[in-house]
């Protein structure tokens, strides 16, 4: 085998999977390292207690917060990365995003690159992960160049009277982009079965958009792609001037390998980017690798997110229910000058995700027994901005394993889109008085240890001083180590990263592909 490639790309998520899709038809000696396995198509996919109770799909992994203490962070590692847990979720970044924003706690700052430098490429990620949508019913969404690819999924009864409900308040309620293949029109012939185990659940029947299904396996097809599972990347060698990434060494099956290639791309997810390049330091890079700015790590970003559940006056017996978005309160509203952020529906919440905890119990009981909760859930998410920060950060600890060193910020923001929500309750159908966080009754709390949106330790942009990559996402001190997961973000924006990263590995990738022809 040879060890001798064109590209190594270190993880096959959104950013590295979605990369070797578009690498693969040059022909190029293409090598993707993934730390995980190909997940496992099994019953258990689809089991409430096996996924969200016992976490059967998570690695037994310990990180550090700020102040030392261990917690299990809700990491998944396979082909096709987070993405195979993921809510397929595919929103743009509103324009705006791309431009400083000043917000209640402080300024969200600039891209180097313009919404009008992405757009082609959301575009392009839109049609390869099969996006659902509805193009001119969101008053934010950006402009684009062509419709949705497909059309978007149809709201059951229980959403589409909660749709027109916010309608006839004066609100503009919009089909969610959604990353799931169902054809409605033609149901013999869909993969999506339209079920209830989508959001947070590995998908049994291949239906998710995500990055194993509708990138990696594509990418497979071409002779000249190989895919290394249960490969971890250690370490990333350089040359005597500390110039070029030489080498990089893997762990597999306990033995210590080592391939050489022309460029190398990591794409492990925000936090462990940052741990491989700190990983890597050596004397001409004593602080870690590409870490002249001291920016590696620094500015890491996850949202102000919020699970919450609302207790609907009649039974809601939706199964999908991830079909809307509301967008009104993105920026802020008349009492509130400062952008909120988004609000989207998240998977219908099931019995065996309670835990049955006495607050909830005496909050509810005796209007609801706990077994008839679910049957009345309507549960939201609410994602509002976190803004880059330098001391919230990734750092290692003395046995290696990551330091996560975050302080929340924006919370007022994140408290006035809550009470929003909570005062239009009654409009909505919904008891005004039980807006419940979901944290208290389900295992997985959306803490420090909810990493799924995690964004910004290796910021790109012109200036090597203030930003670890530069507009093409190349180190600055490197001439062939690139980043293109959600690392590179300067700002997190308020809705889903997954079409960002993707659209962005996109954008590379025409770049990379012009570099190695």
């Amino acid at each position: 085998m040879t060890t001798n490639y064109d590209v190594i790309i270190i993880g096959s998520g959104a950013g590295g999977g979605t990369l070797a899709c578009h690498l693969a038809p040059s022909g190029k000696n293409i090598l993707v390292l993934e730390r995980g396995d190909w997940l496992k198509r099994e019953k258990e996919n689809w089991d409430v207690e096996e996924v969200f109770i016992k976490n059967r799909y998570v690695p037994k992994e310990t990180w550090y917060d700020k102040t030392g203490k261990p917690f299990q962070p809700g990491l998944h590692y396979f082909v096709g990365g987070a993405t195979k847990m993921f809510g397929a979720a595919l929103y743009r970044l509103r324009k705006e995003d791309f431009g400083a924003l000043k917000h209640y706690d402080g300024i969200s700052p600039a891209w180097p690159i313009g919404y009008e430098d992405m757009e082609p490429y959301y575009t392009k990620a839109e049609q390869m992960y099969q996006v659902r949508g509805a193009r001119g019913e969101d008053p934010t969404e950006p402009p684009s160049s062509a419709p949705y690819p497909f059309p978007a999924v149809s709201h059951e009864p229980r959403i589409q009277q909660l749709h027109d409900d916010l309608a006839r308040a004066g609100y503009h309620p919009f089909h969610a982009p959604c990353g799931v293949m169902l054809n409605e029109k033609n149901a013999p012939f869909s993969v999506c079965i339209r079920c209830k185990d989508c959001d947070g659940f590995p998908c049994l029947v291949h239906a998710k958009s995500d990055a194993e299904v509708l990138a990696m396996r594509p990418a497979l097809k071409y002779p000249n792609v190989t895919l290394l599972t249960n490969a971890k990347v250690v370490k990333l060698k350089t040359n005597a001037t500390g110039n070029v990434v030489t080498e990089v060494e893997v762990e597999r099956s306990g033995e210590k390998e080592t391939y050489r290639g022309d460029i190398a791309v990591v794409s492990a997810g925000a936090a462990n980017s940052a741990k491989l390049l700190l990983l890597s330091a050596n004397e001409k890079h004593p602080n870690g690798l590409a870490n002249g700015s001291d920016q590696v790590g620094r500015n890491y970003m996850y949202h102000n997110s919020m699970a919450v559940l609302a207790i609907s006056k009649e039974p809601n017996p939706t199964v999908f229910q991830k079909t809307l978005g509301l967008n009104d309160f993105y920026f802020g509203m008349n009492d509130f000058r400062y952008p909120m952020g988004n609000i989207q529906m998240v998977g219908k919440s099931q019995g065996p995700m309670y835990r049955g905890e006495k607050p909830i119990e005496a909050g509810l009981a005796p209007m609801f027994a706990l077994d008839e909760v679910a049957k009345h859930a309507v549960d939201f998410w609410l994602s509002t901005e976190d803004l880059p920060m330098p001391e919230n950060r990734v750092t290692l600890e003395k046995d290696g394993n990551i330091k996560l060193s975050y302080t929340p910020n924006n919370q007022t923001a994140k408290q006035k889109l809550y009470d929003k929500l909570k005062s239009m309750l009654n409009h909505l159908g919904m008891h005004p008085d039980h807006l419940i966080p979901r944290n208290l009754y389900m295992k997985n709390e959306i803490g420090i240890g909810g990493v799924a949106h995690q964004a910004g330790t290796c910021r790109f942009g012109k200036d090597p001083k203030t930003s670890v990559l530069d507009v093409e996402c190349k180190a600055h001190e490197l001439d062939n180590l690139y980043v293109v997961d959600t690392s590179f973000f300067p700002s997190i924006g308020a809705v889903n990263p997954a079409l960002t990263a993707m659209a962005n590995a996109l954008r590379v990738g025409d770049h990379l592909l012009d570099r190695i022809k």
